[in-house]
Parts: C-alpha cells; structure tokens; sequence
C-alpha cells in the first residue's frame, strides 16, 4: 500500500487559499439596494385643506297639489327648463268642477231668497204705514232679509272657494327655474301637500361641503373658499361661506356648509362635483409623517437621504404634538431635507437606497 504523505505547509497554503477564494466570491456578491419612499420636507406659511361637494340651487320649490286628485297630465320632465306660472301637472277635475256648478246654483238660489226677502219686507214696511200690519210682522220680515242677505253672502264665498279649489287642478311653477324631481306620475292619486316636483332657480348657486368638525370651528358665514369642478381642476370660481350647521352631524361629526359661488362659470351646473379648498394659516414648523419616524433607545430618528450617494444616515430629531398620523419636529431637520418616509424599521446605517419621490410636506 502506498502512503501519501502532506506536510503542514502544505496544508497551510491549500487553507489560505481556500479563505481567499471565499473572500473574493463574498467581495463579488451586489450590495442590497432597498427602494425606499421619500419626500423632501418643507416648512409652511399657509394650509390648503380640499373638502368634497356638490352644486345645489340656494332657491328651491317642493311643488304639491293643494287636494286630493288624481294626476291626469304631466308636462315636464326632470332637467326641463319652466317658466314662472307654467304648467307642471294636473289632475282630474271633474269633482271640483261639480263643486263650482253646486256652488253656483246655490249663489242663484240664495240671491232667489234674497229678492223674496226684500220683497216681503219692502210690503210689510208699506202695511205698517197703513195700519194694516203690526211692528212685530215688519221686524220679522226685516230680520228674513237680514238672513237672506247673510246666505247670499256665504253662497258668494262658497262659489270664490270652489272656483279656487278647482285652480289647484293645475300645478304650476312660482318662478323661472329647472325641475330637479319629479316624485309622481300619471294615474297616480296624491294627497293634499304630498311632494310632486321640485324645482329649482339656477341663477343662484352654491357649493354644499361637510366639513370635519375640527376644521369647521375657524369658519364663519362670510369665510372665503375657492372652488374647481372635480372633473377638470382648471375650472375654477370664489366662493363664501353663506350657512354652516351650527352643530355637527352626530354619525359624522361633519358640519354642513353651504358656499354660495361668485359668478360661476357654466360648468358648474347643478349636481356637478366640487371641490372647495380653504386656505388657512399654518404651523411654520415642519410637520412629517408617522411613518418615518425611527423610535430607538428612547430618541427619535428619521433617515435622512443622501442623494448623491443614494444612501440613508439615521438623525435625531426632536419632536412635538406627536401623534399615530405625524409630528411637528422642533430640531433636527431643515427645509430642503428629504427623508425616507416608509420602512424605516428595515434599514440600516449607510444602506443604499432607490429613492422614490413623493410630494413636499
């Protein structure tokens, strides 16, 4: 049997060799790049909040029949322009039209009773001079003229009612407008007052937004907003603030606003989609997100990027009003700084990033 035998050097040599190539294979791996979300911090002058809305007439009419009828005719439909005094709906009129006639034939009756009346009185009054009737006799006759006179007077109401009534038969516009609703159709029977169309002047328009409670609380009528279609930003008109619900909705906590527009362009029609933006003072401090924030031995970091190496370094920053959505950093970051704003938790001193931009807070 043949020995192989391997001096010490030897193995030495095949050992070092062997840790050079393995630190040439580690020297060859790529370093992780993470990609990372940024923004460039920026201290604030002025806040600019946008709250969600839509276009609603300031002016608007709940149009109902004044009787109970059943809708025979039905002129208009939604979108239609109507002028003041036209025609919406009707309904039957045939029992308001037998109402008129009874109250006519009543009138003719009660004038009939009237000329009888003063008839008999006029004779018993000649009588009486003759002393061939008695006081008593020519009072009564007076005091049935009296009554006939009262009936026709009564039989002349009833007849302007029934005649009014009858006019109730036909819905009409109170002014100039759009209808916006229709709530009845033909051959429906409706109720004396129950809601048939509503109509709307759309001379006058206003924005109507909710708005946070907390926000609400800076804004009084008068209070000045700009606002722009949601579907083309560009379009664009001054508002202010004419109402805002003196409480707040108890599911929302949202307060009810309504901005009445100055000289709206003609895209904003109604039931348009608004946004209306107020501009407010703001905290000159830099305010950053929740997210960024490195908790760590007690301090608090952020990582601050280096462009142009494209790497983060952790620094202390001094914080305030901290919250779970941001903060207010009082010391550590200047305007122009970019910082990671995600994932702070997963990187590392020095770590190559790809930086991904976001809008300036």
């Amino acid at each position: 049997m043949r020995r192989v035998l391997v001096c010490g050097a030897s193995l030495v040599c095949l050992g070092v060799a062997l840790s050079a190539c393995q630190r040439e294979g580690e020297a060859k791996q790529p370093e992780v790049v993470r990609p990372v979300l940024s923004v460039v911090v920026k201290s604030q002058t002025l806040q600019v909040r946008g709250f969600a809305g839509k276009i609603e007439p300031r002016f608007e009419t709940q149009l109902g029949f004044r009787t109970l009828g059943r809708i025979v005719r039905r002129d208009v439909s939604v979108g239609d322009q109507v002028s003041n005094g036209q025609e919406i709906a009707a309904i039957d009129p045939l029992a308001l039209e037998l109402a008129v006639q009874a109250a006519q034939a009543n009138l003719s009756s009660t004038k009939a009773q009237l000329a009888n009346a003063a008839s008999t009185a006029d004779r018993q009054k000649a009588l009486l001079s003759q002393n061939s009737a008695t006081e008593a006799v020519v009072d009564q006759a007076q005091q049935a003229y009296e009554a006939a006179v009262a009936s026709v007077v009564r039989s002349e109401a009833d007849l302007t009612k029934a005649r009014e009534e009858l006019g109730y038969a036909v819905l009409r516009s109170d002014f100039d407008g759009v209808v916006t609703s229709l709530q009845a159709d033909v051959g429906q029977t409706v109720t004396a007052g129950q809601l048939v169309a509503v109509v709307a002047r759309p001379d006058v328009r206003e924005a109507v937004v909710d708005i946070p409670e907390t926000v609400a609380g800076a804004i009084t009528a008068g209070s000045k907003f700009g606002v722009s279609l949601q579907t083309d930003p560009t379009i664009q008109t001054a508002g202010v603030v004419r109402e805002i619900a003196p409480q707040a909705d108890e599911a929302t906590r949202t307060r009810r606003t309504r901005i009445t527009l100055q000289q709206p362009p003609e895209g904003f029609r109604l039931g348009t989609t608004v946004t209306a933006y107020l501009t407010t003072a703001a905290d000159p401090r830099i305010r950053i997100p929740a997210t960024a924030i490195l908790d760590r031995d007690g301090k608090a970091f952020v990582w601050l990027i280096d462009e142009k190496q494209a790497a983060v370094s952790a620094r202390e920053v001094k914080l305030e009003d901290r919250t779970h959505a941001d903060a207010i950093v009082v010391s550590g970051l200047a305007d122009g700084d970019r910082i990671a704003t995600a994932g702070a938790h997963s990187l590392a001193e020095g770590q190559k990033i790809k930086m991904t931009d976001g809008n300036p807070l």
